[in-house]
């Protein structure tokens, strides 16, 4: 952006990480508004997924082709379309009359926002000099890693306290604030600059089957994981159709970019190693933050009776310490080596997630809080050092907007992937503990025997009769049952997601070593 001092990029820098964090928020803070939602329009709980379902396809539509927007209008000016666009979309939100008319809504402020990330990530790339960043892709990362940590908590809070309403509306104030100082210090790069000329003075040409398949293939495959457990995933023809229009469009997609000179996505960026590694660790970065972020306020309200704020609350501190640690994490970064730091992340990160095994149903939220910090620290080591390993990856010009998209999209598909990844571990693993714990409750198995005696007398204490007392016993062990079967099942996600992590280490030292002037130390 306008010079490589330091004064313009730590004016720029907060600026569009609140845009960044404005966007990624708006995924999770309406998560907790749904059952609010349902009963405000008159709409069952199944039809108010679709609010999120449709930000989710639209986002993963855009997302990918912002690097290729920005070099045909100008980076600056769709930022600022974008944010305007969300603001105005948010407002439409707020206003819905109907749930129909809110998802439509939702769709156009998933298609307003979805650049703001990649955008974001590129305007700052450009506006550190070599040496800042990695405080760079700190601030952003306190956006987009932070946001999901307090989405939960504010959506809830809000929700409680005022309406769902106010959960789209409070994005108007920012996004005119946004506008307003972005338009005044925000400048194009002059690389991108002469490559938006060189397009007008060549013909203005889109790649629209490009972008069709592309658009068809994510939006299908969002589609099938946002809606499959719901659906019974391939048992439902409807889950079946869509899974194959999406593999089949994406197969598709890679061979006609490849063959494409001016492709709508730069999918070549993924033959270079160390960002074709970054990709696929960023993608399990956000499978296990996402994943994470669901499974902990889930498990607090389904079995300790939270509130959806006193649940939000739980994973908030996390969110604080990793805003505390990101800044000293972009200094480490230019004088640690990054792959050592992305080991040490997913080190910590993978223990973490297999001490929540421990977990059981009369911990306190202190504890709870503990452990989400402790995964925390491990989450901090990795947002910064991937992103400066994968950026870096990428001769300073033109690509640099195409291989920020790509690394967003990573992701945020991997969110998606791990959000649905543990929705459907969490419903087959009760079942499946459950009819375990089933087959031992027989007439000849001394331990429901004694519970089901103990249970009978406390009822009897209370004056019921002794048939009574017995229907209430079994209600009561049956109820303590589905209880443990899902407490087993929460147990089984935090082991399965810590040993992902930790399968992981070992690609981080697959990277090329990374010089501290911010270049892949080896050719490309």
């Amino acid at each position: 952006m306008t010079s490589k001092g330091g004064a313009s990029f730590w004016l720029i820098a907060p600026i569009v990480a609140m845009a960044a964090f404005m966007e990624v928020l708006d995924i999770s803070i309406a998560n907790v508004a749904l059952q609010h939602i349902a009963g405000s329009l008159s709409a069952g709980q199944d039809e108010a997924t679709w609010v999120l379902t449709s930000y989710l396809v639209a986002n993963a539509i855009v997302l990918p082709i912002t690097g290729w927007l920005s070099s045909v209008v100008g980076r600056k000016r769709l930022f600022l379309t974008c944010i305007g666009l969300f603001g105005v979309a948010s407002l439409l939100c707020g206003a819905a009359p109907t749930l129909g008319a809110l998802v439509f809504f939702r769709a156009l402020q998933g298609l307003a926002g979805g650049g703001l990330q990649p955008i974001a990530q590129a305007i700052l790339s450009d506006a550190a000099p070599p040496a800042k960043r990695g405080m760079a892709f700190a601030m952003y990362g306190i956006a987009v890693v932070f946001a999901p940590a307090i989405g939960p908590t504010l959506g809830g809070w809000i929700t409680d306290h005022y309406s769902w309403r106010w959960v789209f509306l409070i994005n108007i104030p920012v996004s005119i604030i946004l506008i307003m100082a972005a338009g005044s210090i925000v400048r194009d790069p002059e690389y991108l600059n002469a490559q938006r000329e060189k397009r007008r003075q060549q013909g203005f040409r889109v790649d629209g089957i490009g972008f069709a398949l592309l658009a068809l293939g994510l939006g299908a495959m969002q589609v099938v994981l946002d809606r499959g457990q719901q659906n019974d995933w391939m048992a439902s023809p409807f889950i079946l159709v869509t899974t194959l229009v999406s593999a089949i469009s994406l197969v598709c997609f890679v061979i006609w970019e490849l063959g494409e000179k001016d492709p709508i996505v730069d999918i070549r960026l993924l033959g270079i190693r160390n960002f074709a590694i970054s990709f696929v660790l960023m993608f399990a970065l956000g499978f296990v933050l996402l994943a994470t972020t669901l499974l902990i306020p889930q498990f607090t309200q389904t079995l300790l009776g939270y509130t959806a704020t006193a649940a939000g609350l739980v994973i908030s501190p996390g969110g604080f310490v990793l805003l505390l640690c990101m800044p000293f994490i972009g200094r480490l970064v230019s004088i640690m080596d990054p792959r050592v730091m992305v080991a040490i992340g997913f080190t910590i990160g993978g223990i973490a997630m297999l001490h929540m095994t421990t977990l059981y149903t009369g911990v306190d939220q202190h504890t709870i809080a503990l452990y989400r910090i402790y995964q925390s620290l491990g989450l901090a080591f990795l947002f910064v050092p991937i992103n400066t390993i994968s950026m870096s990856s990428v001769p300073p010009g033109p690509r640099i907007g195409n291989a920020s998209a790509l690394v967003n999209l990573a992701r945020n598909l991997g969110g998606s992937f791990g959000t649905s990844l543990v929705t459907a571990l969490l419903a087959r693993r009760a079942q499946y503990h459950q009819s375990v714990l089933v087959a031992h409750l027989t007439p000849h198995d001394p331990v429901y025997q004694g519970a089901l005696d103990q249970a009978s007398q406390l009822y009897a204490q209370q004056g019921m009769d002794p048939t009574q007392s017995a229907q209430a016993a079994i209600q009561t062990v049956g109820n303590a049952l589905q209880q443990q079967s899902t407490m087993l099942a929460y147990l089984d996600n935090f082991k399965i997601l810590g040993l992902i992590f930790l399968s992981l280490i070992p690609l981080a030292f697959l990277l090329r070593r990374v010089r501290a002037s911010g270049h892949a130390a080896a050719a490309h």
